[in-house]
């Protein structure tokens, strides 16, 4: 029986990250779509598919952590891994005491990624 891999779901605004996050999530085993917006990932059928989310902090319109409180009013217990370009102890602390698994500052490593990714998994199959 082939294993379907879980998905990951990317939320970013910039347009390389959404091009090169796939490969990256690929090679990590996973498989991934991406959202210029957190309206348009909000509007779409993956939304109940999501098995973790990848989520830019500051995007134009809904913010990272403005979706965050939506995905809460709607009772979607998605684990979310934020990124971010802006290196904010502040942000990243205020996202996580939310609800986050991580926050990632750009650039990242794959391993900060894929120890991420591990956890929001760790963190899906406890709840």
């Amino acid at each position: 029986m082939m294993k379907i891999p879980l998905l990951v779901s990317v939320v970013d605004d910039d347009e390389s990250v959404r091009e090169s996050l796939p490969d990256l999530l690929k090679e990590l085993g996973f498989s991934s779509v991406t959202f210029s917006s957190a309206e348009d990932f909000l509007a779409s059928d993956r939304l109940s598919e999501t098995d973790t989310l990848l989520l830019d902090i500051a995007m134009p319109g809904m913010s990272g952590p403005d979706l965050q409180r939506e995905l809460k009013l709607r009772h979607q217990d998605i684990p979310i891994i934020f990124i971010s370009g802006q290196r904010d102890e502040a942000i990243r602390s205020q996202v996580v005491k939310q609800g986050a698994v991580a926050c990632l500052f750009k650039p990242f490593s794959d391993t900060a990624l894929s120890d991420a990714l591990n956890a929001a998994f760790q963190k899906k199959r406890i709840t």
